[in-house]
């Protein structure tokens, strides 16, 4: 089978990084708001403040990183990001322990946390295009996807009990080593990397700042894909504090109740990862592309008639299980998708443009969320998202378009 062709030692290394830091990122699923509410007892326009901030901030922040890490090696900037996420989770624990701990070091944490995963996408994505034959990036897409669903699968249960267990800092810390270990799989990984080489001034120009929105806005299918992303994943991570609140407080939800109906579902991320390949060989990238993305809108807005119990966890189970098959379907076309349509020379500063604009989607609707629930309630604001998400399917591309294009385009953008 295609999906068990070996794409060698170096990606094996790459791939064992990446599986040590999801799992140890979905250990932690859910840990700050839970953090706020329960340590430092916020309330929904906090946790909403928490999520939004962090993430707004760290776009900001990683606006100048695209270019940054376009022209340097990217291993050494893999290796930079984890260490610094690795230090920035640890002193959360550390001032917990000391009895310091505040909402604005939650916020300042977030802020690192979201800029050094947006610097390490793109330079991680820049690395596997030079690592993985243009023929085999959909199996190593797929198989960086179904870890992260695997991960996220197995993470959210164990660090429920563990808090449980052990107090609400445990996965705080799982998390902070999983980056560690992945820092040490990527120096593992081994070889020569050759320096990227700059066309034109060696310094880096403001232009540089913009060349990957002006490739994805240039690009016929590229541009609406964004779009859609900026919409969708907007709606959708801005209900997951409000979901939060509605769940660990006014259901009574316990911690493990909480993470077992998010994880329960993420069977369907491996599900949907590993029909990706066999998809698209039968129908196209783009057919693919526009059926999960449609169906994928479908689902959230049954969260908002969640009940107490065991009925309102078989209700989440179920729609988090059509969300996650669809997403994860989707995300692994899109990935390859957009790994196609970039040259070798725009790939970070693309991937970055694209996290960057879809974290600060996010923030701003994560912030107008949480002041919607203040005045509405975490319910009314869940299924407004869930009903706007029905038209984003509008947003989809309807051209067919060849990697060849993306070249065409760079050429006249250069």
């Amino acid at each position: 089978m295609p999906g068990r062709r070996a794409l060698g030692r170096q990606f094996g290394w790459l791939w064992a990084a990446f599986a040590v830091s999801s799992y140890g990122t979905w250990l932690g699923f859910g840990a700050f708001p839970l953090i706020a509410i329960v340590v430092l007892h916020s309330g929904p326009t906090q946790v909403a403040v928490l999520a939004a901030a962090g993430r707004a901030v760290g776009a900001v922040v990683a606006v100048p990183l695209g270019p940054w890490v376009e022209f340097r090696r990217k291993r050494p900037v893999m290796i930079t990001m984890d260490l610094a996420r690795c230090a920035a989770m640890v002193s959360v624990p550390a001032a917990f322990a000391f009895g310091v701990l505040g909402f604005a070091q939650l916020l300042l944490v977030s802020v690192v946390v979201a800029a050094a995963n947006i610097a390490f996408d793109a330079a991680g994505g820049a690395f596997v295009k030079t690592l993985v034959a243009r023929e085999d990036l959909l199996i190593a897409n797929g198989r960086f996807e179904s870890t992260m669903w695997t991960a996220s699968m197995v993470g959210p249960p164990l660090g429920g009990a563990a808090i449980g267990i052990f107090g609400p800092m445990t996965t705080v810390v799982a998390d902070a080593v999983s980056y560690l270990l992945s820092a040490l799989g990527i120096r593992a990984i081994g070889g020569t990397e050759p320096r990227p080489e700059r066309t034109g001034t060696p310094r880096l120009r403001a232009g540089d700042l913009l060349e990957g929105w002006r490739h994805i806005l240039a690009h016929p299918t590229l541009r609406p894909l964004l779009l859609n992303a900026i919409a969708v994943n907007g709606l959708i991570m801005a209900s997951e504090p409000l979901l939060a609140v509605l769940l660990l407080g006014r259901l009574g939800f316990a911690p493990w109740q909480y993470g077992l109906v998010f994880a329960a579902p993420c069977a369907g991320g491996l599900i949907g990862s590993r029909l990706a390949h066999r998809f698209v060989t039968r129908f196209g990238q783009q057919k693919v592309i526009r059926t999960a993305g449609a169906l994928r809108a479908c689902w959230p807005v049954g969260l908002a008639f969640v009940r107490p119990g065991v009925p309102g966890i078989v209700l989440i189970i179920a729609v988090q299980f059509g969300l996650v098959t669809c997403c994860a379907l989707y995300n692994t076309v899109l990935s390859t998708h957009r790994l196609e349509h970039t040259a070798p020379d725009r790939v970070a500063r693309t991937l970055s443009a694209w996290s960057v604009s879809t974290s600060a989607s996010i923030a701003a609707m994560t912030a107008v969320w949480g002041l919607l629930a203040a005045v509405t309630g975490p319910r009314t604001a869940i299924a407004i998202a869930g009903v706007l998400l029905l038209a984003t399917p509008l947003l989809l591309p309807r051209r067919e378009t060849t990697p060849g294009d993306s070249r065409e385009q760079a050429a006249s953008l250069t």
